[in-house]
Formats: structure tokens, C-alpha cells, sequence
């Protein structure tokens, strides 16, 4: 079999979970499609729950929920008879983000930025077709941000998920491309690409890109993408609501120094700053 990369590895893996194909060690990757069923805000799911989300059996369900559990993966509330993550995931999240050397590296450029903005910094990684943010910094005496560390947001409609895409070698960069595009569908794609074309275009010419209530309404955003030497691609963002955000503002004050904070987060960390990018490439 040949090599499979990431984005080909995380469809034919959900693909697996639901029966289709076993390229993969299917239960393995079923136990893995239950652990994604839990959404941000929610303690508890069901059995039918989980198996509603996840397109897995009830009865596998079962067994894939007593084992996690018996894992330390989820914890079993009696009373509810429902299922909750469990302290071992917090286990394994401390040992990632622990073992990132550039959340340390970002986190004063970060800061200086969101002193200067009053607005959060992000830094993010890419989780299929999401970003999720591993560090973040924020003013003092600023109200907490809406998206902190853990939060998701969609990689092809984002400034952030625009910035991550512009840094990846042009094969990683493709097979995204057609992900999203079987994610999204052809019509909701063709309004994708042509924004993507757009902040590439700009990523080329300023080193950031815009995203202008194209995700959420609420949000406008500004992101720039970093790349470590051993190919880890990131990207950082910065933002807020149109109601204390000025796209003008947004563009011409706080673009540049977030490329500038991705340059330096480069820099400090022996990082190096990748562009260069097309649809095509």
C-alpha cells in the first residue's frame, strides 16, 4: 500500500468507523469516531446519541464506550446513564501541548500584539478539515475570548484556515483542497475557492489575509501562517466582532504586525517562514 497522507488517512479512517472500507484497524479508528463525537459545551451523550453522530451500530457503541471507559478515556455517570470524556484524554492533551516548544516561542509575540490590539492572538493547528487553537493571549482586563484554547473554527472560510493552507507544500495543499471540496459541496466550494484565491493573493502581497464575516457574521479576522523546519505547518490569527473591529483598522494596522509576529515566532523559535502558494500548486 502506498503512503497515505494526513487528510487521506483521517477520511478513509471515518470511513472505516462507519463500516465502508478496513484499511485501517477498524475498531481502533471506531474508538477514535466516538471520542469526536462530544462537541464543545456538551458533558454527556448516550449510546444513541454517540451512534447517532458517529453512523456507528448501538451495540458497537456499547462495547467501544465500556472500553474507553475502563481506559480512562470516558467516565460512566450512573444516574444519567450517559458518558462524559475522561481524565486520561487530559492526560494526553497535557503531554501534546507540553511537548510543543513553539506555543512557548509564540506566546510574547502573541502577547504584544493582543497589548497593542486589546483584541485575542491566537496560535493553531490543523485537525482535519478544523484549526484548533493550542495557545492564546489576551489583553489584561479584557473580557475572555470567545475562541480559546480548544476551540475549532473551519479551515477553507477563516482567515486562520486560509494562512495554514498558504504554508503547506503544494501535494498537502491539493488533497485539502479536494477534501474540502467533497466536505463542502460543489456549489458552497466554488464561493471557497475564489476567496482562497483572493487571500492567497493577498498572503503573496502583505503576508496576511482577511476573512470578513465569510465564516460567522460576528467575526472578522486577519491571519498569517507559520512553518517550523521540521515541516509543521501553524498560523495565528487575530479579530473580533464588525462592532469593535474595523476591516480598515483590521487591514492596515493590526495585518502587518501580525506578519510581523509570525516572522519573528519564526525566528526565535529556529522556525522558517514558508509562502508561495496558488489553487493550482
Amino acid at each position: 500500500m502506498g503512503r497515505v497522507n494526513v487528510a487521506q488517512r483521517w477520511t478513509k479512517i471515518e470511513r472505516s468507523a462507519r463500516g465502508e472500507e478496513s484499511p485501517l484497524v477498524q475498531g481502533f479508528a471506531r474508538g477514535f469516531a466516538v471520542l469526536r463525537a462530544f462537541r464543545p459545551g456538551e458533558n454527556y451523550l448516550s449510546n444513541a446519541q454517540i451512534a447517532l453522530r458517529t453512523g456507528i451500530p448501538r451495540p458497537t457503541v456499547s462495547r467501544l464506550t465500556q472500553t474507553l471507559t475502563a481506559l480512562g478515556f470516558l467516565a460512566y455517570a450512573p444516574s444519567l446513564g450517559e458518558y462524559s470524556l475522561g481524565g486520561g484524554l487530559a492526560s494526553l492533551c497535557h503531554s501534546l501541548l507540553s511537548g510543543m516548544p513553539y506555543r512557548l516561542v509564540a506566546l510574547p509575540s502573541l502577547q504584544e500584539l493582543a497589548d497593542y490590539s486589546k483584541l485575542p492572538v491566537s496560535l493553531a493547528m490543523r485537525d482535519q478539515l478544523d484549526m484548533v487553537y493550542i495557545e492564546t493571549a489576551r489583553h489584561a482586563g479584557t473580557k475572555p475570548p470567545r475562541f480559546d484554547l480548544g476551540s475549532r473554527i473551519p479551515i477553507g472560510s477563516t482567515a486562520m484556515g486560509r494562512a495554514y493552507l498558504y504554508g503547506l507544500p503544494a501535494n498537502e495543499r491539493r488533497t485539502l483542497f479536494e477534501s474540502i471540496r467533497l466536505a463542502c459541496g460543489e456549489s458552497r466550494w466554488k464561493s471557497i475557492s475564489t476567496s482562497l484565491k483572493l487571500s492567497f493573493s493577498m498572503l503573496d502581497r502583505k503576508g496576511f489575509c482577511l476573512s470578513v464575516g465569510e465564516w460567522r457574521k460576528d467575526v472578522v479576522g486577519v491571519g498569517a501562517p507559520v512553518v517550523t523546519n521540521q515541516g509543521t505547518v501553524l498560523a495565528i490569527n487575530c479579530g473580533g466582532p464588525p462592532s469593535e473591529v474595523g476591516v480598515d483598522w483590521l487591514e492596515h494596522e493590526i495585518g502587518p504586525r501580525l506578519a510581523q509576529a509570525a516572522s519573528r515566532i519564526a525566528a526565535r523559535g529556529g522556525l522558517a517562514s514558508e509562502s508561495g502558494a496558488s489553487l493550482e500548486g
